[in-house]
């Protein structure tokens, strides 16, 4: 087997279930219920999520990886989405891998595929930095956070 260097995020640790195969590592991910390549952006993943269950409140069956939208006729996939407990759209996280700049592309990626769901938070993340917006009901404007929300 290979030696897996993983870097240390800025987020809480997580004790993650990694198998290999053929050479390649892969995780596994409690949402889909599989095993998942291992890639930079999916370590970030694997951590946001555990961030949003063990930390957050997040109630696992209210989350959904990489589902899939249209954006301007052209099928996308949001990394993490977030349901409210009546099935409306409620939060969109992109995350990236830890060394790539956040960067205003970012945000406007994960505004871009907003525009198919209208959810009342916004996030990105590359496992060091984290933004998250919240949707002002009286200007429908999201204005930026100083942190996560638990959910309600």
């Amino acid at each position: 087997m290979k030696n897996l260097k993983l870097p240390k995020l800025n987020l809480p640790e997580i004790n993650p279930c990694i198998l290999w195969r053929d050479n390649l590592a892969y995780i596994k991910d409690e949402i889909r219920k599989k095993e998942l390549l291992l890639t930079p952006e999916e370590w970030v993943r694997q951590h946001f999520l555990n961030l949003l269950i063990k930390n957050l409140n997040y109630p696992k069956a209210l989350i959904n990886i990489e589902k899939g939208h249209k954006y301007l006729q052209q099928r996308k996939r949001t990394d993490i989405h977030v349901y409210n407990r009546k099935g409306a759209s409620y939060l969109l996280i992109e995350c990236k891998a830890p060394n790539i700049k956040l960067s205003e592309a970012t945000l406007q990626q994960i505004s871009n595929y907003n525009a198919a769901f209208n959810t009342q938070y916004l996030a990105i993340t590359n496992g060091m930095k984290h933004y998250v917006w919240k949707k002002m009901t009286q200007n429908n404007k999201y204005e930026q956070l100083s942190k996560f929300p638990f959910f309600s």
